[in-house]
């Protein structure tokens, strides 16, 4: 790794950090600078997931400090998407490093549209039987073990609209996503597909991105941010379905 993919993965990991705490869908930009910087796409896929462990984990940490917790809540959606996560990892990691970066950029335009409408607690959700959100959580568990990138938002946008308070369905939300990476990144280690240096590189910089974003507090600051995802998401598009790079 030369010196300008580092500074590339640290800005662009803070950047991210950002996103994630202010919008959501920050692996939309982390994955492409990790191919940017010369990661193969699989490879990209389980490094990632690194920073997404990390920042997960500091995350409930501040959820606790405000004494916000939602355990209870979460107990439904566990086991279906730890099954689905294992399932989608390893059958993502089956595919060329190619293929992975067209599926990718394919879905990165969906999902930054999903990141622009702004979560909002619906008094009355869905009614749905236990075998409906067990099969759900099943799919979110295979995409986000598989894909991960906008699982935060589909996430929040089901509990948003089954009656959970924003604050509690944003817990649930963290801690669904951590369960999804602690089965996911196992897979990811023992085939190898993880490249460390740039995973400590890019987790230093959410980390210090999800702390500031955390505390971005000018009027239109969350505007900006978002519009800065869409135009940096659109523009490592082009490079992940191979328009150009």
């Amino acid at each position: 790794m030369v010196w300008w993919e580092a500074v590339l993965l640290f800005v662009g990991g803070g950047a991210a950090g950002v996103v994630n705490a202010m919008a959501g869908g920050g692996s939309s930009l982390t994955v492409p600078l990790l191919v940017l910087a010369g990661v193969p796409g699989n490879f990209a896929n389980g490094t990632n997931r690194i920073g997404i462990f990390v920042s997960n984990g500091t995350t409930i940490w501040s959820f606790h400090r405000q004494g916000v917790t939602a355990y209870r809540e979460a107990l439904p959606f566990l086991l279906p998407v730890v099954i689905g996560s294992l399932i989608g990892s390893i059958a993502i990691s089956q595919v060329t490093d190619r293929t992975f970066e067209t599926i990718f950029g394919v879905l990165i335009l969906p999902i930054i549209l999903l990141s622009l409408k702004e979560p909002k607690a619906v008094p009355e959700g869905p009614n749905l039987s236990k075998t409906a959100i067990f099969i759900l959580f099943l799919f979110i568990g295979i995409y986000a073990g598989a894909i991960q990138m906008g699982v935060g938002l589909v996430l929040l946008a089901f509990l948003t609209r089954s009656g959970l308070p924003l604050m509690k369905a944003n817990f649930v939300k963290v801690l669904v996503t951590l369960a999804v990476t602690m089965t996911a990144l196992p897979v990811f280690i023992v085939q190898g597909k993880v490249r460390w240096w740039p995973a400590i590189i890019l987790t230093v910089g959410l980390s210090i991105g999800g702390w500031l974003g955390a505390r971005i507090a000018v009027r239109g600051g969350e505007r900006v941010i978002r519009v800065f995802m869409v135009i940096a998401a659109i523009g490592l598009t082009g490079r992940l379905v191979g328009l150009y790079g």
